[in-house]
């Protein structure tokens, strides 16, 4: 008994540049002239643009998505006694949230440093809760009767 199988040839790529009688001769299907018809050719790497100038470099610099550029960007902030002394009344607790909803910071970023300088005069007994004092300032709070709380 025969079993009938195709031909081993069937599924193998037509032999393809062998003269111009033969399909695919001449030419070869590459077409007549260009960076594709040449012999040597690969396929450029991603983003060329065939030699013109490729948009990654026409567009402008930080524009768009910029988030972690500025990522590690801290901002000072310094308070003088003389603004504590105008916005708080004796008894009053310092804090970064009291010192915002006063006006004295309006920066609501994370990256944000606050430090009491010892500028002007306090009369007030104020609690410093939470935030860096300088010497001179810490003497001056502490000779009004003030507090420096950190936790």
């Amino acid at each position: 008994m025969f079993t009938l199988s195709s031909p081993k040839t069937k599924n193998k790529a037509p032999k393809i540049g062998r003269g111009r009688g033969r399909k695919g001769g001449h030419t070869v299907g590459r077409g007549m002239k260009g960076q594709k018809s040449r012999s040597g050719y690969k396929s450029p790497r991603q983003g060329f643009e065939g030699g013109s100038m490729p948009l990654s470099r026409r567009l402008p610099k930080l524009r768009g998505f910029t988030r972690g550029l500025f990522k590690s960007k801290v901002t000072n902030v310094a308070i003088n006694l003389g603004d504590l002394d105008a916005q708080y009344k004796d008894g009053e607790k310092v804090s970064l949230e009291s010192l915002r909803e006063k006006g004295l910071v309006q920066m609501k970023s994370k990256n944000l440093n606050v430090k009491i300088l010892g500028d002007g005069e306090l009369s007030k007994k104020v609690e410093i809760v939470n935030l860096p004092v300088s010497k001179s300032a810490q003497e001056k709070i502490e000779k009004v009767g003030g507090k420096i709380v950190s936790s």
